[in-house]
C-alpha cells in the first residue's frame, strides 16, 4: 500500500512539477510530511528525508521532462548554464543547513515562502517586448510557434538570484523553480513556456547536487526514494506535454493557485 501511495504522489507531483518549471517538492513534501501526522507507515518521513527524497525524485522528473521540452525546442541553453552557476553551491549550502531544521518551523517557513512566491504574480509587469532588436549579447531572443520574443537578462543578478535560490532549494527540497520561474517571468521578461523548460533543465542539475549532498550526509532513505523515481518519471513526461498545450496566461494562473494553496495550508501545520 505504501509503494502506490508513493507512486501515485510520485506521479502527480512530478506532473505538476513538469507542467510549471517548479521540480513537484512543492506538492511532494507537504503530502509526505502530512502522511508522517497521520499514519505510522510513513513514521519515517521526517523534514530531512522527506527533503533527500524530493531532490531525487527530481532528478528523474527533471530528466524525464527535459528529453520532451528538447524535442520542443523551449530551452534557452545559455540562460539555464548561467543559473546553474549560483544555483549549484547555494543547493549544497542549503542542504547542510536542512539537517538542523524542525518539523514545525519547516512547514511554516516553507508555506511562508511560497505565499510570497506567489504574490511575485499579482505584480503588475511591464509587456514583453516582441520587435525589440537585440542590441548586446545580454539580450536574448527566443522564438514559440511562430512568434519572436527578445528579452534582455542580466548575469549579475540572475547569478545572486540563482544563489538564494539555491540556497531554498537544498533547505526546502523545491528545485528551486517555484522561486526561479516567477523571477525569470517577472524580472526579465522571459516567455512563460521558456522560463518553465529552462527551469526544469537548471533543476536537473541543481537536483543532482543536491540530492548528492543529503545522500552524504545520511538523510536519504533508499527504498522509499526507489518508490518515487516510476512516477517521477511518468509525470515528468505527462508535465511537458500538458504545458506544450496550454497558453503562457494559463500557466500563469495555474502557478498562482498552486503556490497559495499549498503555501496556506502549511502554514496552518506549521502552527498547529
Amino acid at each position: 500500500m505504501v509503494f502506490v501511495i508513493c507512486v501515485v504522489i510520485g506521479i502527480i507531483t512530478a506532473l505538476v512539477g513538469a507542467l510549471m518549471g517548479l521540480g513537484g517538492g512543492i506538492v511532494l513534501i507537504p503530502s509526505l510530511l502530512g502522511l508522517h501526522q497521520f499514519s505510522e507507515a510513513f513514521a519515517w518521513a521526517t523534514p530531512q528525508a522527506v527533503v533527500g527524497i524530493s531532490l531525487v525524485a527530481m532528478v528523474f522528473t527533471a530528466l524525464s521532462s527535459s528529453i520532451a521540452y528538447v524535442k520542443t525546442k523551449r530551452i534557452d541553453y545559455k540562460v539555464g548554464l548561467w543559473l546553474i552557476s549560483g544555483s549549484i553551491p547555494g543547493s549544497i549550502l542549503g542542504s547542510w543547513l536542512n539537517q538542523f531544521m524542525d518539523t514545525e518551523p519547516f512547514l511554516l517557513y516553507f508555506g511562508l515562502v511560497m505565499i510570497g512566491v506567489s504574490g511575485l504574480f499579482f505584480v503588475k509587469r511591464k509587456v514583453t517586448a516582441t520587435r525589440v532588436k537585440p542590441q548586446n549579447n545580454r539580450v536574448r531572443t527566443f522564438d514559440i510557434d511562430g512568434t519572436t520574443y527578445h528579452y534582455q537578462f542580466s548575469l549579475w543578478i540572475a547569478i545572486l538570484l540563482s544563489l538564494s535560490v539555491g540556497v531554498l532549494s537544498g533547505l526546502f527540497g523545491i528545485g528551486g523553480g517555484s522561486i526561479m520561474v516567477p523571477a525569470m517571468i517577472l524580472i526579465f521578461g522571459i516567455p512563460a513556456h521558456v522560463a518553465t523548460a529552462t527551469s526544469m533543465f537548471m533543476i536537473l542539475f541543481v537536483s543532482l547536487i543536491g540530492a548528492g549532498t543529503h545522500i552524504v550526509l545520511g538523510h536519504l532513505e533508499w527504498m522509499y526514494a526507489l518508490f518515487f523515481i516510476p512516477g517521477a518519471w511518468i509525470g515528468g513526461k505527462l508535465g511537458a506535454m500538458i504545458n506544450h498545450r496550454l497558453s503562457g496566461k494559463a500557466l500563469e494562473w495555474i502557478l498562482r493557485i498552486v503556490l497559495i494553496i499549498i503555501g496556506i495550508r502549511m502554514i496552518f501545520q506549521g502552527l498547529s
